[in-house]
């Protein structure tokens, strides 16, 4: 079993705040896991961990087999990232953007042409490539920032509440993508606040103050707490901290 993630006592401590709680997660290639918790369980400060952009204060990880303390910049090179917050610049254009990011990830100019044309055509999106990012629908946006996401073909994908806001339909085709990225090998690190989309993963961890509460796949997460759905599996884990 090749693994894509492995986390081994994560902690990271903001003075006497413990915001990451000595957590372990094992995530396989080409897995697609959900990383589940309310807000301030320290999913966020986890991913920060994870990418690169924020050092443990104990515990260790790698990712895309690179550690995250000692290889951060190995491990950026390899990963794509997504969040619902920001991932494209509004006041760029559909084809600026692509250009701007295939730039950072690395990709020279014939690489980066040739692999927006396949991403716009797949899209249907290719009459929009000189339009303003802010221009597009929602839905459209955040499917094209995961393209954009996936651009340099990055063996893990971190998507942080990507589809916040967007309608059902869409954010279905969403996770259609998601899917067709896992088959290709890729693996996908997620996190939702929709228990509908929880159940589209091949397994999840749900986070209760700093802490991984459970793990399993969806159906052994519901097994084991006799609950007919993942929300109700949610609700009961993180009452005790509310």
């Amino acid at each position: 079993m090749t693994l894509a993630i492995e986390v081994r006592d994560l902690t990271r401590r903001f003075g006497d705040f413990t915001a990451v709680d000595a957590i372990s997660v094992e995530v396989r290639a080409g897995e697609v896991f959900g990383f589940l918790g309310a807000n301030g369980a320290g999913k966020t400060t986890a991913i920060r961990m994870l990418i690169g952009l924020l050092a443990p204060t104990s515990g260790s990880a790698r990712v895309a087999g690179f550690d995250v303390l000692t290889q951060s910049e190995d491990v950026r090179r390899n990963i794509g990232y997504m969040s619902q917050r920001f991932s494209l610049y509004d006041d760029l254009t559909v084809s600026e953007n692509i250009t701007l990011y295939g730039g950072i990830y690395g990709l020279d100019d014939a690489t980066i042409s040739a692999r927006m044309d396949a991403m716009l055509q797949t899209l249907d999106l290719a009459s929009a490539r000189r339009s303003m990012v802010r221009s597009l629908p929602l839905g459209w946006k955040q499917k094209l920032a995961f393209s954009v996401a996936m651009l340099h073909r990055p063996r893990v994908v971190f998507l942080d509440e990507p589809t916040g806001g967007v309608d059902p339909i869409t954010r279905r085709q969403f996770w259609e993508m998601i899917y067709a990225a896992a088959a290709e090998g890729t693996t996908v690190f997620a996190t939702t606040h929709y228990m509908d989309e929880a159940e589209y993963c091949d397994r999840l961890s749900i986070m209760v103050d700093g802490r991984i509460a459970a793990m399993g796949t969806p159906g052994e997460l519901k097994a084991a707490y006799n609950a007919p759905s993942l929300d109700e599996v949610f609700v009961r884990l993180a009452r005790p901290a509310a």
